[in-house]
């Protein structure tokens, strides 16, 4: 077996990475020690007036610098000898134009390609690299996706133990109240017998339309569960593979995983969704707001307010009463008259008060605007948004613990934008900013 082994790799290397044939005429570029056939090499350099390229490492000759490998040509013929042939690379990674091996990955086009087609006018500008390192770069997005893909599974099994759990609860509550409505109606069942028997049926009817729920709920959670460990279990696969395997359909498979949802908005609505009011105490002195701070509307008209530390003085901002520094949290924002923009998300503890905002999370604010007919995820630099509908009623869940932000329209609950995960190491408020004629109400 170990002879076998070293025989193997004494016939790679007397084979042309070009060709993938025996080396013939074997010379060798002087900068980085690689061999070729003369013949190959200069095919792979015709047309080129200055810089030449090594075919494997890619280091720049500045002249055909090239000298004849005696003792390989040598070492080639005694294996000819021996009738060996060359080692072939499997199928898959021989270019089908031009049966050469696929030696890189073209970073623009995300297939592999052999260095004919490198030199050719379709990949010329392309940037590309060696498919060893390309494979590297796709197993960290491939490790990436697979975190976050097992942390949506356990959103999934989490949810699915609440709802077991919720629907318990409620069947164990109707059979003792159906109990305690069999043990009352026995006393006076002659009397009463008809109005015993409506409410039975109406039992049975709210049981049986809470089982068809549960079953529906249970359903559609089990087929997501299975359709995500479907696609952690092809991931893992993939990421064990030869390069060329992985590199096959990458973009197919990272194409799913940018298709899967942060978090499923029914769940997020059903068990995380609070209460948020606003703080009068931050509210700049253009902002009006509704007794119990459920409304807030821009009036353009200064009011005689105290100019507390807490109170926005630049920016018509206002910021919700409760703080967080843990868990997950839900509320949604009723945009009744948009003006001339809004902003709506959250903004950490410390963001300034009284001078000019970074408007990104590096200065403290995760949100997303509306401004002069445009959606902008306030990111560094902005990102524009282009949803399906435009929303009406916004969904704002906050991840505290997993570092995430996410924006929903709250009708639809397609997701607008979700930010970057990234710790939080600050408590942080919901925030809202109105622009001319703008009003918010929180539902």
């Amino acid at each position: 077996m170990a002879a076998a082994a070293q025989l193997g790799n004494l016939k790679e290397e007397a084979t042309c990475s070009i060709c993938l044939e025996y080396f013939k005429d074997p010379v060798m570029i002087i900068e980085c020690g690689h061999n070729f056939c003369r013949s190959c090499i200069t095919q792979s350099w015709e047309g080129r007036d200055g810089n030449f390229p090594c075919p494997e490492c890619r280091e720049i000759s500045s002249g055909k610098s090239l000298r004849p490998n005696r003792q390989l040509g040598n070492m080639v013929e005694m294996l000819k000898q021996l009738h060996l042939p060359p080692v072939k690379p499997p199928e898959e990674t021989l270019c089908e134009k031009h049966n050469q091996a696929q030696l890189l990955f073209c970073a623009e086009d995300q297939r592999m390609i052999c260095w004919v087609c490198r030199e050719s006018k379709e990949h010329k500008t392309h940037s590309a690299s060696p498919i060893e390192e390309a494979a590297e770069e796709h197993k960290v997005k491939l490790q990436e996706w697979l975190l976050v893909l097992k942390k949506q599974e356990g959103y999934f099994l989490e949810s699915k133990l609440k709802e077991g759990e919720q629907y318990k609860t409620m069947r164990n509550k109707l059979r003792t109240e159906k109990n305690k409505i069999e043990s009352e109606f026995e006393k006076l069942r002659q009397l009463l017998k008809e109005n015993e028997q409506t409410l039975h049926r109406r039992l049975e009817e709210m049981e049986k339309k809470m089982t068809m729920i549960e079953n529906a709920n249970i359903t559609k959670l089990s087929n997501q569960i299975t359709a995500l460990k479907a696609l952690i279990t092809e991931i893992e696969k993939k990421s064990e593979a030869p390069a060329w395997e992985l590199l096959k359909d990458v973009r197919s498979t990272l194409s799913r995983c940018n298709n899967v949802k942060i978090q499923c908005p029914e769940m997020v609505v059903k068990h995380y969704k609070v209460m948020v009011t606003l703080d009068p105490d931050t509210a700049h002195r253009e902002l009006l707001l509704s007794e119990g701070g459920r409304r807030v509307r821009w009036t353009g008209t200064a009011q005689a307010l105290p100019d507390t530390p807490k109170r926005f003085t630049l920016y018509r901002c206002v910021l919700g009463s409760e703080g967080f520094t843990s868990g997950r949290h839900y509320w949604e924002v009723q945009l009744l008259q948009e003006g001339s923009g809004w902003e709506v998300g959250v903004a950490a503890e410390s963001v300034n008060r009284k001078g000019g905002i970074t408007w990104s999370p590096e200065g403290g604010v995760w949100a997303v605007e509306r401004w002069k007919g445009q959606y902008w995820a306030l990111t560094s630099p902005q990102t524009p948004l282009a949803p399906h509908e435009k929303p009406l009623k916004l969904g704002v869940y906050l991840d505290y613990e997993g570092g995430r932000l996410s924006l929903y329209n709250a009708d639809s609950m397609e997701l607008l934008y979700s930010f970057p995960q990234a710790p939080f190491t600050q408590r942080l408020f919901p925030f809202f900013w109105l622009r001319g004629g703008a009003e918010l109400r929180l539902v």
